[in-house]
């Protein structure tokens, strides 16, 4: 997180520090590892698992016993049977743990111990809290932690404990002290994600333009921007759904004979295994390269939409959608799902960062899609088949993105009028807006609300006037 800018508008409850001139940075690089290295990097993921599994499991018990898990007793706890107790035995009576390097059953307890913690604030806010679960084989990711003392990195080769040097398809990209790393599993293919502490001037990029753009997400179109640019997404899902049904089908054949073999009918019994064959194996490896493929796809695309928004323009504003919600719809979650809301969103706000971008999110309220962007006034009830609709009162003929995408435009214009407006501030573009921006450099987003036209009373004039002042009293501290 960059501190290191000074922002024009500050958060009305927050200042930030003006000396840290840094930015954590990942880079994830491709492994290129021996078949050896492969089987250690699985062993080591199985055991960051197995020690979870562990950890979680003595947790619940404390809970039981209406006890705060402490996960720095269970370490110790741990620590002191790891090498001795039978469950840590291999079938000669050896520690296997000895041939894992240690970070990889020391992290999973600093993991679940910041997992209890959001847990029990949850509990405490009265927000929605869900405990943690076991990690199965197959159904979670397979990933173990590194620390950036037990890795050294020269060029396209990275040296990592207990296996020596391994291959790198890419040299790092930035360059700082490095804080930690994790090596990943996808599909078939390892990568090792790299976090470092880079220096503001190489984390900063210059922008080629400084627009000003409102951004409507949607489905039939992934984005529509207020010049009435309709960029479509790829639907790497859509694409491959028939390809994955047929892998899906074969592998469930698979597993079905094999449950015959084992004569169970139903669903596993727990602590059974079923016997593997090398064509279930291929076929797994198969379907999931095909998944792999897929949000491959989707990422690339959201990575080149990002980064030409946040490198066109000196602002940009979203809407907060509630994505969660929509995806509670059981018509067109696999749509919303293709598109990737959420990702866009979690990639804009980091690369705002680098840009120097002001990113500004309306009101998940807001009706952009009602707004008449011509004339302000807000429409009746509008389906969500209905792609254009006519303003009632100017007969303005208006696309349902494209209207939308204006008026979240209008945001972003009206924000700047507010910043430029200081100390003696004038009013936004429409009477009665209540604006609430700051500039992404400080590592928060913050929303903009805001109401077009006609204002009921909601209270947006008040929160505008206390705004306005609360910006008057920072400017005149600073001077």
């Amino acid at each position: 997180m960059c501190k290191g800018t000074r922002p024009r508008i500050f958060s009305p409850t927050e200042r930030f520090s003006q000396n840290l001139l840094t930015m954590m940075l990942a880079h994830r690089i491709r492994l290129a590892p021996t078949p050896g290295q492969c089987a250690y990097f699985a062993r080591a993921a199985g055991t960051m698992r197995r020690v979870w599994n562990w950890a979680l499991a003595e947790s619940l018990h404390q809970i039981a016993d209406q006890q705060h898990p402490n996960m720095m007793a269970l370490k110790k706890r741990f620590n002191a049977i790891k090498y001795t107790h039978r469950d840590w035995l291999d079938n000669e009576g050896q520690p296997w743990l000895r041939t894992i390097h240690r970070d990889a059953h020391a992290q999973p307890f600093a993991n679940l111990a910041r997992a209890w913690s959001r847990y029990f604030k949850a509990m405490r806010e009265s927000r929605p809290a869900y405990r943690r679960v076991f990690k199965k084989k197959g159904r979670c990711r397979d990933s173990f932690y590194v620390a950036n003392d037990k890795l050294r990195l020269t060029g396209k080769v990275v040296v990592l404990p207990k296996v020596g040097q391994v291959v790198l398809r890419e040299p790092l990209r930035w360059p700082g002290r490095i804080v930690s790393a994790t090596v990943s599993r996808e599909a078939d293919h390892w990568f090792l994600a790299v976090l470092v502490d880079v220096p503001e001037r190489v984390a900063r990029l210059r922008r080629r333009g400084n627009g000003i753009t409102g951004v409507d997400l949607g489905v039939s179109a992934a984005a529509t921007l207020s010049n009435g640019e309709k960029i479509a997404g790829p639907r790497p899902l859509k694409a491959a759904l028939r390809r994955l049904r047929i892998r899906d089908r074969r592998q469930s054949r698979k597993l079905k004979a094999a449950k015959d073999i084992a004569r169970i009918s139903g669903s596993i019994p727990k602590g059974v295994r079923l016997p593997v064959s090398a064509n279930r194996t291929k076929g797994s490896l198969r379907l999931a390269r095909l998944h792999a493929r897929i949000a491959r796809v989707r990422r690339d695309f959201l990575h080149k939409l990002t980064t030409r928004l946040c490198r066109e323009n000196q602002m940009v504003v979203i809407e907060d959608l509630n994505v969660k919600g929509m995806l509670a719809n059981a018509r067109f979650a696999r749509a919303i799902a293709d598109v990737g809301f959420y990702e866009f969103r979690r990639q804009i706000a980091y690369k705002a960062q680098r840009y120097s971008n002001i990113l500004a999110l309306a009101d998940r309220w807001y009706p952009s899609s009602k707004l008449c962007s011509s004339c302000g006034r807000r429409h009746g009830e509008l389906g969500i088949s209905e792609r254009s609709w006519t303003c009632l009162h100017c007969n303005a003929r208006h696309d349902r993105d494209v209207n939308a995408a204006v008026n979240l435009q209008r945001l972003a214009t009206s924000a700047l009028a507010a910043q430029s407006a200081l100390p003696v501030a004038s009013p936004a573009t429409t009477l009665g807006t209540a604006v609430d921006i700051m500039l992404e450099v400080g590592g928060k987003v913050t929303l903009v609300r805001y109401e077009y036209g006609q204002q009921d009373g909601s209270g947006q004039e008040k929160n505008a006037l206390a705004l306005l002042r609360v910006f008057e009293s920072i400017r005149s501290e600073e001077r």
